[in-house]
């Protein structure tokens, strides 16, 4: 801490984003649009297919439904303010702004991890017990699992959104990044104990995000081993998990990359590239992933475009039916 400095907490944070220029901003800001709306639409309508088509009430996709859930959850902590600065002078967030979104984006970030985790022991139960997977995935225990992910999310981010508002701040108010988090916002701080909060931080993350992926990696192992031995059914099962093992690598890939890398050796601007990958990205791919590699989920799209089309042209003769046939009297004229 500099001699004499004064350790205060800030009102607000000056956000950079990405240095461009006005054109730049404009296409950076339709892109991002774009891609919120993508994300919303597709994620809106895997949680619609979930709900209404009989054939997806399965441990699977009730758990692909709140992936869904989550995904449009996290994506919407981080994608409008950025929108929002897309054309703003002043790229401003203040300090309470900014830890309740490092908590929400920490929250969801969490639960996705730990969720992905629960559909990997889903995948694993199914392929390897499928005589007992009925019992032993029953809906309490899909219960169970979905409210151990959204939980232990929440509380791990409680505790690193408290450790960062108790942070003091003696110069710089600027954030070289897109969004408020932890490591950039530990960047400017000058507090004493901001060693210990970035301790924490690696702690719970190594803890959520590790303890995820080597629980997912686990059960693939035996998924594999099992599908190496029984050999029969192998394509089969192995494209039940495809769309699953993608995302996997996708989320925890961008993320341990961004996290586990030293910032000297990641430019600044490739930083904020990678931000966007495991941030904005990879919740836009979800749905895309899970449609294209899914034929049950292309089933569903297929049924309710078919029902929505059927509908449509009901209505349609029923409009014509109701219109009043032209008399005999109009025709001959009088």
């Amino acid at each position: 801490i500099p001699m004499g400095g004064n350790l205060s907490s800030p009102t607000s944070f000056l956000l950079l984003g990405f240095s461009s220029t006005y054109n730049a901003q404009v296409a950076l800001c339709l892109g991002f649009l774009l891609i919120y709306l993508v994300t919303l639409l597709g994620n809106l309508l895997i949680m619609n297919l979930v709900w209404l088509d009989a054939h997806l009430h399965s441990p699977m996709y009730y758990f692909l439904g709140h992936l869904s859930f989550l995904d449009i959850c996290y994506s919407s902590v981080t994608l409008p303010k950025i929108l929002k600065d897309s054309f703003s002078s002043q790229k401003t967030i203040s300090f309470a702004g900014c830890i309740t979104q490092i908590y929400f984006f920490l929250s969801f970030g969490g639960s996705e991890c730990v969720l992905l985790a629960a559909m990997a022991y889903d995948r694993y139960l199914a392929i390897c017990h499928p005589l007992h997977y009925a019992v032993l995935m029953s809906k309490k225990i899909c219960h169970c699992l979905v409210a151990v992910s959204w939980l232990s999310g929440s509380f791990s981010s409680l505790i690193q959104a408290f450790l960062a508002a108790h942070l003091h701040f003696c110069g710089s108010k600027v954030i070289n990044h897109l969004f408020c988090e932890i490591p950039f916002l530990l960047n400017v701080s000058c507090s004493p104990n901001a060693r210990f909060n970035k301790a924490v931080l690696y702690a719970l993350a190594g803890t959520i995000a590790m303890g995820s992926f080597l629980l997912t990696l686990v059960s693939y192992v035996h998924i594999l081993w099992a599908v190496l031995q029984k050999g029969a059914g192998r394509q089969k099962a192995f494209a039940t998990c495809a769309s699953h093992l993608t995302v996997v690598f996708l989320f925890f890939g961008a993320g341990a990359i961004a996290y586990l890398l030293p910032h000297s050796s990641t430019s600044k601007e490739m930083g904020k590239v990678l931000a966007l990958l495991y941030a904005i990205i990879t919740p836009m791919l979800n749905p895309i992933i899970y449609s294209l590699r899914n034929n049950e989920v292309q089933g569903a799209i297929r049924k309710a475009l078919h029902r929505a089309l059927s509908q449509r042209s009901t209505k349609d003769t029923g409009r014509a039916a109701e219109q009043p046939l032209p008399s005999p009297c109009m025709e001959l004229g009088c």
